[in-house]
């Protein structure tokens, strides 16, 4: 449920324990782990050019002569472009036909050129000049500035507001059916690199938990965590440590926390491995662990269970979610996102970004198929007592859903 690997505390985290995290995770002995990540593939320029081509392919069905993407996840996932957004616009823009331009400030050619993975015409823009003016040229020596462009769904607002002023032939669209279509369904390559990050986080709390003792803040349980990933040869900078009471807010409170015998700890962390990503959630107790956080366990577990038998090929999205929910509020919990229960959805898509389209959540009509990466987080939360979460990501293959990491066995054993 990470909202960013660089949080401590979700978004009650203060800036003086984040500044100094790199610090205590360096301070942290962890000359017994080896990297995990020796054997990763990289995405290479076969798998790049069978992406372009199966968006030209999705842009002939949907009637898109072209779409736009800026740098981020998308930008890597078609082009290889490693790139930051600034008021410097550097863009791609993939046709129907042909090989891909990127356009990019002039002096910013040489490092864009570095980690380009695919054939592609590079323009460039002085400062005095429009970054979107030499877009809307290239599209017009191609003949597509009056045909129907698809706009990623990052791209900032002044980029396609200022093609669509200088196109105004031309009809603006959601690039969705071409990106999602492209990105939703992970290949091979891509579900082993996932694999490998998840195996990364699941070392790391391994390796994590023993050392958590009591009295013991936030911090510092992060900081192991940290390390630990990164000895293991995965790229963390944060995570998600929630404590006692705390543990019943999905994303923490802000409130002095340390940890205590017989109370919850949770843990919500995870890694990337060349871009892809893992998230995992577990929950466990120092000492003998309350009857009453026992049986929320245990029903979480089987809300978890509920998720992948109802996650069949075919079957909606949301439908998950509606199981889960249905299941919960048997047990008294809910209805719906009421408390005492179940206040978020069920899972989130997961690949190059630690949340992607589309969600388990009620109402979501997209059907599970083959490729499909999702979060299986079905917690319960019980304000001013306690929460329970346990996370595990799955991918759907031709059989149904396959877990990346393996639940946890019972509260007295997180890994």
């Amino acid at each position: 449920m990470n909202l960013t690997r660089r949080t401590l505390l979700g978004s009650a985290v203060a800036l003086g324990a984040l500044s100094a995290l790199p610090a205590l995770a360096a301070e942290i002995d962890t000359s017994g782990l080896r990297p995990m990540t020796g054997d990763v593939v990289p995405i290479g320029r076969e798998e790049r050019m069978h992406r372009l081509a199966q968006a030209q392919e999705l842009m002939r069905r949907n009637g898109l002569s072209a779409i736009l993407v800026e740098p981020g996840s998308s930008l890597i996932y078609f082009t290889g472009v490693r790139w930051w957004r600034s008021e410097r616009l550097t863009a791609a823009v993939i046709p129907v036909s042909g090989e891909p331009l990127v356009v990019t400030p002039f002096f910013e050619r040489p490092s864009v050129e570095e980690s380009l993975g695919v054939p592609a015409e590079i323009r460039v823009w002085q400062e005095d000049e429009s970054p979107t003016a030499v877009i809307a040229a290239w599209l017009k020596e191609r003949k597509l500035d009056r045909g129907t462009i698809g706009i990623e769904e990052t791209v900032r607002f002044f980029a396609s507001d200022g093609l669509a002023h200088l196109l105004p032939g031309a009809r603006l669209v959601s690039a969705n059916p071409v990106v999602r279509g492209c990105r939703m369904h992970k290949t091979p390559a891509e579900i082993a690199l996932m694999q490998k990050a998840n195996d990364v986080t699941i070392a790391a709390i391994r390796w994590t938990v023993p050392r958590i003792k009591e009295g013991m803040g936030r911090e510092p349980i992060v900081a192991m965590i940290v390390a630990a990933t990164q000895a293991l040869g995965g790229e963390a900078d944060g995570g998600l440590v929630l404590l006692g009471e705390a543990a019943a807010y999905p994303h923490g409170s802000g409130k002095p926390q340390i940890v205590r015998e017989g109370e919850v700890v949770l843990i919500d962390v995870g890694c990337s491995v060349q871009g892809y990503q893992s998230d995992i959630s577990r929950t466990f107790v120092p000492g003998r662990a309350p009857d009453d956080v026992r049986r929320v366990f245990d029903t979480v577990a089987e809300g978890q269970r509920v998720a992948m038998r109802t996650a069949q090929l075919g079957t909606p999205a949301g439908q998950v979610d509606d199981a889960v929910r249905a299941f919960y509020e048997r047990q008294g919990y809910g209805p719906r996102y009421r408390l005492p229960g179940l206040s978020h959805r069920t899972g989130h898509g997961i690949g190059m970004d630690g949340h992607e389209p589309v969600n388990l959540v009620h109402g979501e009509t997209t059907p599970l198929e083959v490729g499909m990466c999702f979060s299986n987080e079905p917690g319960l939360y019980l304000p001013g007592k306690f929460g329970v979460r346990l996370e595990d990501c799955f991918h759907m293959t031709p059989t149904g859903p396959v877990f990346f990491s393996e639940p946890p066995a019972s509260l007295d054993r997180p890994v």
